[in-house]
């Protein structure tokens, strides 16, 4: 088609005439509003962007108690099947400098009880007073939560109903 005819096609329906390949030979064009086409186009491009995984942190102490424990790598499993990457850090406080196995053994422990819905993307590492590692999520269909977070216990009924008043 000639571009003086498609400039009038394009008066006659009240459109605009949209170059799409400028490059192509001939070049391509559209008959399209240009408004909508340029908000089509945005869209498109927002489409493309990744969102990208935030990093969450979770902090440990070398002498944490069991329920302490529990709370904290249940969170970390939530951050996991949330899609977010996990870097967990282990501080040390005075003398227990003297004794960085305690530490890396318990970062070793918190890397089998997430190894169900993460992969290691760092090893624990010590640097400073801290080890530090980096737990990425497995694909969606992979993972298997051990630690479900604790059922809530429905409301007790009314004291009316329990006293058998009428």
């Amino acid at each position: 088609m000639k571009l003086s005819d498609a400039l009038r096609e394009a008066q006659s329906r009240g459109l605009d005439l949209v170059e799409v390949a400028p490059t192509a030979n001939p070049p391509v064009c559209k008959i399209v509003s240009l408004g909508k086409f340029r908000y089509d186009l945005s869209k498109h491009d927002k489409d493309k962007k990744p969102s990208g995984a935030k990093l969450k942190e979770i902090k440990f102490r070398v002498n944490i108690d069991e329920h302490d424990y529990l709370t904290k790598v249940r969170h970390g499993e939530e951050f996991l099947d949330r899609g977010n990457k996990v870097r967990v850090q282990l501080q040390f406080r005075g003398r227990e400098m003297a004794h960085q196995e305690f530490g890396m053994q318990l970062m070793y422990k918190v890397r089998d009880d997430l190894s169900g819905m993460s992969q290691v993307e760092m090893e624990p590492k010590i640097t400073g007073r801290n080890i530090t590692m980096t737990l990425a999520p497995l694909p969606a269909n992979r993972r298997k939560r051990r630690f479900q977070p604790p059922a809530k216990e429905e409301e007790p009924a009314t004291a009316d109903s329990q006293n058998g008043s009428n």
